[in-house]
């Protein structure tokens, strides 16, 4: 298996725009089922109450059982010392891309929260705009495993920068 230094630049591609009551899956994984017919509604209201996504202008683009995508433009007053997105916005947006995917999958009266995440940072959050991915690996009554991914774009390329891997639990109301 031979590694790369740096991540392998590829097409940017389009996503299907519209959410399915079943998410993507691969080979291994068995199709979610929402137990919430309305989960893009309500996945879509919390992100608006969300004033740190607003503040960043990012915007949740997909939304399918099991899978969210966040974009964001770069913005400047976000950046750290060398121009790069700060480790800590990239980490904010894989984090809700994360959290939304696990919401998908919640029962309608419940809440998602982050329990804990590992991040890998592959290489410095460079471009006009970036992509974050939430994935959920493992749905659970309680807890939801997720796996997150956030891709630079420059031009129509995109490059990955960093990965995640985050709990998230599920807190119902009362």
């Amino acid at each position: 298996m031979q590694y790369m230094l740096f991540p392998q630049i590829v097409k940017r591609h389009r996503s299907n725009e519209h959410s399915d009551l079943r998410g993507t899956i691969d080979a291994n994984m068995k199709p979610f089922y929402p137990p919430d017919p309305n989960f893009e509604t309500r996945v879509r209201s919390s992100a608006g109450m969300q004033g740190v996504l607003s503040t960043l202008g990012a915007e949740l683009t997909l939304v399918r059982a099991g899978e969210a995508h966040l974009t964001a433009p770069f913005d400047m007053r976000f950046s750290q010392q060398d121009g790069f997105l700060h480790a800590g916005i990239v980490t904010t947006l894989m984090d809700s891309a994360c959290g939304y995917a696990a919401f998908t999958l919640m029962p309608a009266a419940s809440r998602v929260l982050s329990v804990e995440f590992k991040v890998n940072l592959l290489a410095p959050a460079k471009g006009q705009g970036f992509r974050a991915e939430g994935r959920v690996i493992k749905s659970g009554r309680t807890l939801t495993v997720c796996e997150g991914k956030l891709f630079a774009i420059e031009e129509e390329e995109e490059s990955l920068c960093a990965i995640m891997q985050a709990t998230m639990i599920c807190i119902r109301d009362k």
